[in-house]
């Protein structure tokens, strides 16, 4: 399953992309926010993205907010959970292939909804390389 979750400055590009996913038939569940509050905390909403995540491990997720740094940098610090920001289709092809990212954390103030969708559909698509030295990489990490 794929799951979405923003702050209040990826508000408007996740409902974009939400759009854009019910075009495609993909099959998707918004975890929030489900309105602008300014006072909300990106924090709190990768959690609650990454706790979905680990339930399954085929799950991926797409969370935004200004940057893109504050919520992958939080993603990161849950066990399990492998996040990068997505800037071009190619480089998210790259890490979702070696990396095996399962978060694409995307800067909502600097990513037009084109670009999003071009994203999150090379993130989808893309599938983890198990060559013995991506998993050994991984397995680095882990420790």
């Amino acid at each position: 399953m794929l799951f979405l979750a923003t702050d209040h400055r990826g508000l408007k590009l996740k409902n974009q992309l939400k759009d854009w996913l019910v075009a495609k038939k993909i099959l998707f569940k918004d975890l929030g926010a489900y309105e602008y509050l300014p006072e909300d905390d990106y924090p709190d909403y990768a959690k609650l993205l990454c706790e979905k995540i680990l339930d399954d491990k085929e799950n991926r997720g797409v969370i935004f907010c200004g940057s893109g740094a504050g919520v992958s940098i939080a993603c990161n610090k849950i066990k399990g959970i492998r996040s990068a920001i997505g800037f071009n289709h190619t480089q998210v092809q790259s890490f979702t292939s070696h990396d095996h990212v399962n978060v694409l954390a995307i800067a909502a103030d600097y990513t037009t909804k084109f670009k999003c969708f071009q994203l999150v559909k090379s993130f989808l698509k893309t599938k983890f390389n198990q060559e013995e030295k991506y998993i050994k990489r991984l397995q680095k990490i882990e420790s």
